[in-house]
């Protein structure tokens, strides 16, 4: 086991390692055993009752969180004429074709979520091996693969707060869902779209319980276990 610090050894006194905690308590004790110097994170982690290494038991979806993640999203945009033209008067920080492939087969990858045109995804498509293990691949599950029309709905919704969810290959789901200093109703809201979006993302495939275990934690802090049940209960208001 890691050697942990005195501020995380303080901070996890105050949780109860038996306990599951109610969605309400365990974000207002994430608040108040974050001990970081920063405005750190809030991030709920899921165990979920599926077996990654089949299709068509994967989950994966994206939502847009109502409060937003507290954090500046830097969007790349794939597209050429017309397309990147739409990119660039919506907002995106990088819009391009093959000047960005070049850069990102160099190494670069300064940006957080990448959008691609159907129109350039043959070329991106060779990107395929730097960025899926990233989570960064344009993808039609994610609606990150748009018509150009569409670009300034879903880069708007990715500045607002649109965050993907996937199911890892240890069944494992990592979702950021705000900051410490968000209020605690700020971060019950954006943890409620959450929920909800992944449970409407059940696979047919899927047999047994679907949501197995529930935790939250800010950024350094102790893991906090979340009462799944009544986590998979939440619904937005």
């Amino acid at each position: 086991m890691p050697k942990r610090g005195k501020k995380y050894l303080a901070a996890a006194q105050l949780v109860d390692r038996n306990r599951l905690y109610t969605p309400e308590e365990a974000i207002e004790l994430a608040k108040k055993t974050s001990y970081a110097q920063f405005d750190a994170s809030v991030e709920v982690h899921l165990r979920m009752g599926v077996d990654p290494r089949h299709a068509d038991q994967q989950v994966r979806g994206v939502v847009v969180l109502p409060n937003g993640t507290g954090k500046r999203t830097r969007i790349l945009v794939f597209a050429e004429g017309d397309a990147a033209r739409i990119a660039q008067e919506a907002g995106a920080d990088y819009v391009g074709s093959d000047e960005l492939i070049q850069k990102i087969q160099g190494g670069w990858l300064e940006f957080d979520v990448a959008i691609a045109t159907p129109q350039v995804m043959g070329k991106v498509g060779r990107l395929g091996r730097i960025l899926g293990p990233r989570g960064l691949m344009p993808s039609p599950k994610t609606d990150t693969i748009v018509p150009p029309e569409d670009l300034p709905r879903v880069i708007r919704e990715t500045r607002l707060g649109r965050v993907e969810f996937r199911v890892d290959r240890t069944a494992n789901i990592h979702v950021p869902i705000g900051k410490v200093s968000f209020e605690k109703q700020q971060l019950l809201e954006n943890m409620s779209a959450l929920m909800d979006a992944i449970s409407r993302a059940k696979p047919a495939a899927a047999k047994g319980t679907y949501i197995r275990k529930v935790a939250l934690a800010a950024t350094m802090g102790p893991g906090i276990r979340v009462d799944p049940s009544q986590a998979a209960a939440m619904r937005p208001a």
